[in-house]
């Protein structure tokens, strides 16, 4: 197959192509120096590897059944074009504009696509790596073919950042990179603010299946939570934050026997009756039962040997240090509440200011609670594991471990780049 630039009439918009360009990601990059050298299979096959967002129609945008996308009319030819972002160049989220992704071979393939007169698809409109791409036969090979081996882009388990437009140093990069371990594993982008990730629909419908957040004050209050530490249990809070008590009055190591000594000793100590001080005036609470307290105990001593367990892996695969272990797991509240204020901006339940409040926010909490981004790592692991493993140590341990180690061991990765705690003045 012989590949080539768009034939004549396919060349879309002029665009400036200015002696040094900077990219914002690796994507962009490829697609300008293979079209600079004229390489057009290097271009759909770079094209063809990666998300692709188009405009969705106002007026059809909440009709999940389907995408509808935004048209644009060429006014020399009367025919449709249909503008395509890689992620790079992708406009901030507003209110009035929403997208949606796809791979290009979901563009080659879509029931317009095989109309008489299909519409022309535009890259990166207005960029110096734009390029326009034919739509009909034979023009159309080249691009289609490459659309139909690359399939549907699958980004997982990679480290991936935007250079210009995304941020890369201050307190909203560093709370950005709190929610790196679930970046990576999704493969997005880790550090962009003006989020659009996979799209307006589907962030709604990750919202409402995995959160059951469906509007606005849902957001919010979701958003509160996390970083109000309300969302991981308080149960596994209370042993870890016991045994961290021990081992600071007692200066190092906690034996697991005596933990859970204490555990049952504090545990039989609040279930005897005593008196609080509320709002009402003094209130006097009654004793528990002897049978609830026991089993109450015996749920706590399960909880720790999980915890153990889990540790004693973590040391294992490299993300403790041997001696070390985790002392809260507010981390696993902290490390999604970048990602949750980052999707409801791009469902369009919150504005960019909010969101990067609510960055910052984590950013500072997280630095108050851990020494370095080992110990976040690590705390947030065991939280995830808690909530969804059960010592399985199967997927949802194992891509920690995987995300763990490429933010550890990347150049490029914030967590090399970004101290976890700014150095005292």
């Amino acid at each position: 197959m012989t590949f080539g630039p768009p034939p004549a009439g396919f060349d879309g918009p002029a665009s400036p192509q200015p002696p040094a360009w900077t990219a914002p990601s690796p994507v962009e990059r490829a697609l300008y120096e293979a079209k600079t050298r004229g390489d057009w299979a290097a271009y759909y096959e770079t094209l063809a590897s990666v998300e692709l967002y188009m405009e969705l129609r106002p007026d059809k945008a909440d009709v999940f059944e389907s995408v509808y996308p935004l048209f644009h009319r060429d006014p020399r030819t009367g025919g449709e074009w249909l503008h395509l972002y890689t992620t790079g160049m992708l406009p901030p989220p507003a209110p009035d504009h929403r997208f949606e992704w796809a791979g290009l071979n979901w563009f080659a393939t879509a029931s317009w696509a095989t109309r008489r007169n299909p519409p022309t698809l535009v890259i990166n409109p207005g960029t110096p790596c734009e390029a326009v791409l034919p739509p009909l036969p034979p023009h159309n090979a080249a691009w289609t073919q490459a659309a139909a081996r690359a399939g549907t882009p699958r980004f997982k388990m990679c480290l991936r950042a935007l250079h210009v437009g995304g941020a890369l140093h201050g307190p909203v990069a560093h709370g950005l990179a709190l929610g790196a371990l679930l970046s990576v594993t999704n493969g997005e982008y880790w550090n962009t603010m003006a989020h659009h990730g996979e799209g307006y629909q589907s962030e709604r419908q990750r919202l409402d299946e995995w959160w059951g957040v469906t509007s606005r004050q849902d957001w919010l209050e979701r958003v509160h939570q996390l970083l109000a530490t309300e969302q991981r249990s308080s149960v596994w809070e209370f042993a870890l934050d016991l045994r961290h008590t021990i081992a600071r009055d007692f200066g190092g190591h906690v034996d697991t026997g005596y933990w859970k000594q204490a555990v049952a000793k504090v545990l039989r100590a609040r279930a005897e009756p005593h008196t609080v001080l509320t709002e009402d005036g003094v209130t006097t609470v009654e004793p528990r039962p002897a049978d609830e307290v026991a089993s109450q105990i015996e749920g706590v001593h399960r909880l720790i040997g999980r915890i153990t367990r889990y540790e004693a892996r973590m040391r294992a695969d490299g993300l403790l240090g041997e001696g070390r272990y985790v002392t809260s797991v507010d981390a696993w509240d902290l490390g999604r509440a970048p990602n949750m204020a980052r999707w409801g901006l791009a469902a369009r339940f919150g504005s960019l200011d909010e969101a990067e409040s609510a960055v910052r926010a984590a950013s500072a909490l997280a630095a108050r609670s851990y020494r370095s981004w080992q110990d976040f790592s690590a705390a947030y692991a065991l939280g995830r594991c808690l909530h969804f493993d059960d010592e399985e140590f199967g997927k949802w341990y194992e891509e920690m471990v995987a995300a763990h180690h490429i933010l550890t061991q990347d150049p490029g990765s914030p967590w090399r780049n970004i101290p976890f705690k700014e150095p005292s003045p």
